[in-house]
């Protein structure tokens, strides 16, 4: 897989939480932190995404906000 995004974060998925057309997909990536990010459900089975599968978190955003 060749990405451009730089931002790889490998980690075991640990929930798969499906809705109407979107799922959050929880992934550890290490230390006690979960990255969470929210997909389609279509997207979820054509990966076939289950709970103990290793996958990446890919994070490319232009942005990035701060908040305290």
């Amino acid at each position: 897989m060749k990405l451009s995004a730089r931002n790889l974060l490998q980690g075991r998925v640990v929930s798969v939480v499906k809705g109407q057309t979107t799922a959050h997909v929880g992934i550890d990536i290490g230390n006690g932190v979960i990255v969470t990010s929210a997909v389609t459900n279509e997207a979820v089975d054509n990966l076939g995404l289950h709970e103990g599968d290793e996958a990446y978190a890919v994070i490319k955003a232009s942005d990035v906000m701060v908040g305290k």
